[in-house]
């Protein structure tokens, strides 16, 4: 699951020292101690935590502080959410070297916050801030032991003026963070909190857990399977793309347009569809026009909060919705008629046990010889409570159409967007992989979203035109690339990694074409004196196909002979050899 992106690398040391720095220990009481086994999301997360880089899987937020408002008065309002949030209150023992499976909700403790004090605030204070929440990231979070919010409050000459925050994924995703935000400041108004609607984790955990929540586990599981047997592998398979286990860096490019906002709006009037459909519509047509796909294969990782008894818990939820969209109609308004389904279709899939999925993930990929890339992710939080703005936030709701730069970041996926706000401006904030898309190329595609919202507030859109209403062009590749088993592949791709995997041994790819069908490869391998066999040759090629190059998928069959032709150039050279050994290479036939 992707998390809330970091906005950039520290800039603490460029900022003057607080003047001086001290840490408060806060006790918290009256909550009710439990125990039972973790969520769905938070196995997700916690496996995430155990593997990842912690700046990457960490996430952070920014709570500015009302003027006025006395530091007893800010710790008083984070004891409150931690008796009020069972979450918070929750760690997670397990033996080194194994994954926790339960969690445990403590009645009392304590938690420290760090006081940062200043003369005064650098000059872009929100942008320090940001700094400081941003740096507390780094260190993985000990989910055993420690309080989960890494606190940090910036005083200037004692008078509070931002709280800013690291969480540890397992118990909080940008959804909790804003329900937290909120609240945080409604305490500070002197306001009374109402009673809790969601489910807290432990009840979460134990709604999952029933046969229903089993059916639905198993059901989300076969969801998901469909699409790997018979979606595309990589969105954007083209020869200057990389796999997805190769991450990049890429610059946030954010878009604020008041145009946007009112093509959105004026789209789902005409088509009597929600902005959210109509926005997601928008999204995936623009995409697979782009990569020239007949789908879109795009993750939606907040989508798994629709429902009522998760809808402000304040836990993580971060399993991904995954939406299989095809796109081959004549228009867009059918498009967005056809979306509305598969996206709901795709909420009600987002509920999984992650070990599971993930073991039908490597089994379903090495059958299919293929490696499943999170290619595309669109997070629309646009509907949160408290919408995650951070300092990107500023003032600027006057700009008619702006497209504007920020800083770096890895990049574990080839396109990322979050959407912020769709009214007064559309917000959205995009991270795109460079060696598939150029500055100049990110841009045009963000200006081709709002171009295609107004066409389609106007009228209906021919899907064949997207290239003339966007400006938008799809991805160019060379005469060998093919369609094969619903990916794009490049036959000459395909024959250099299987040359590798088998340590160099001569290779063939033939593209068999049958009519009306779609091609299938074959591999043929020249053993010489070298043991081998079909599984053996396709397990070494799946072993390197997700840091291959773009446009590998495995052959469906494997055919080895002796030697190699006098013309090894020619397929029907191959062909009229003596075969050694052949067959798919795959545990189950394809």
């Amino acid at each position: 699951m992707t998390p809330t992106p970091a906005v950039g690398k520290d800039t603490m040391h460029q900022n003057p020292p607080p003047l001086t720095t001290t840490t408060v220990t806060v006790a918290y009481a009256g909550g009710d101690e439990r125990r039972g086994p973790v969520t769905m999301g938070q196995a997700n997360m916690i496996r995430c935590i155990l593997r990842d880089d912690p700046t990457h899987i960490n996430i952070h937020d920014v709570w500015p502080v009302p003027e006025g408002t006395t530091p007893a008065a800010v710790t008083d309002a984070l004891r409150a959410l931690a008796v009020r949030h069972e979450g918070l209150r929750t760690t997670f023992p397990h033996p080194p070297g194994a994954a926790p499976v339960d969690q445990v909700v403590a009645a009392e403790g304590t938690f420290t916050v760090t006081v940062l004090d200043h003369a005064e605030l650098p000059g872009d204070p929100a942008e320090y801030a940001e700094s400081v929440a941003r740096a507390a990231r780094a260190g993985r979070f000990a989910l055993e032991r420690e309080f989960p919010m890494r606190i940090t409050l910036l005083t200037v000459t004692g008078q509070p003026a931002y709280v800013a925050l690291a969480f540890s994924h397992a118990v909080a995703d940008g959804s909790a963070m804003a329900i937290l935000r909120e609240e945080f400041a409604e305490l500070l108004a002197g306001k009374e909190l109402p009673g809790l609607t969601s489910l807290p984790p432990v009840d979460l955990a134990a709604v999952e857990a029933s046969p229903a929540g089993l059916r639905k586990s198993e059901a989300s599981l076969r969801y998901w399977e469909r699409i790997l047997r018979t979606g595309p592998q990589e969105m954007f398979a083209e020869p200057r793309g990389r796999r997805p286990g190769t991450d990049e860096e890429a610059r946030q490019l954010t878009l604020r347009s008041r145009r946007g906002a009112r093509a959105l709006a004026g789209a789902a009037r005409r088509t009597g569809h929600p902005e959210a459909t109509v926005l997601m519509a928008a999204w995936c047509a623009l995409v697979s026009h782009r990569a020239d796909q007949d789908s879109c294969v795009t993750a939606v990782p907040s989508a798994n909060r629709f429902h009522a008894r998760v809808a402000r818990s304040v836990t993580t939820t971060s399993q991904d919705a995954l939406l299989h969209l095809d796109v081959r109609v004549e228009t867009f308004d059918a498009l967005v008629t056809r979306t509305w389904g598969a996206v709901l279709n795709a909420y009600r899939h987002s509920q999984f046990d992650s070990v599971r999925l993930w073991e039908m993930i490597d089994r379903v990929t090495a059958e299919r010889g293929s490696h499943f890339g999170r290619d595309v992710v669109f997070n629309d939080v646009s509907a949160l409570p408290a919408p995650l703005l951070g300092t990107d936030a500023q003032d600027r709701d006057e700009a008619e159409q702006e497209l504007t730069w920020g800083p770096p970041q890895a990049l574990p996926t080839r396109l990322l967007a979050f959407t912020y706000r769709t009214a007064p401006q559309l917000h959205i904030s995009l991270w795109a992989a460079p060696s598939v898309f150029a500055a100049e190329e990110a841009e045009g595609f963000l200006a081709g979203l709002v171009l295609l919202l107004e066409a389609a507030a106007a009228g209906d859109v021919p899907m064949e035109a997207l290239a003339e209403v966007t400006g938008v062009r799809p991805a160019e590749r060379g005469p060998d690339w093919l369609r094969v088993d619903g990916c794009w592949v490049s036959p000459d791709a395909v024959r250099e990694t299987l040359g590798r995997a088998v340590g160099g041994l001569p290779v063939w790819v033939q593209v068999n074409e049958a009519s009306g069908a779609e091609p299938h490869l074959t591999a043929y391998i020249a053993c010489g004196e070298t043991p081998l066999t079909p599984t053996e040759a396709h397990r070494a090629l799946t072993a390197l196909i997700p840091a291959a190059g773009s446009g590998v998928l495995a052959p469906h069959r494997y055919v080895l002979v002796e030697n190699p032709p006098a013309e090894p150039d020619r397929s029907d050279a191959w062909r009229r050899l003596n075969t050694i050994d052949e067959g798919t290479g795959r545990s189950r036939q394809v």
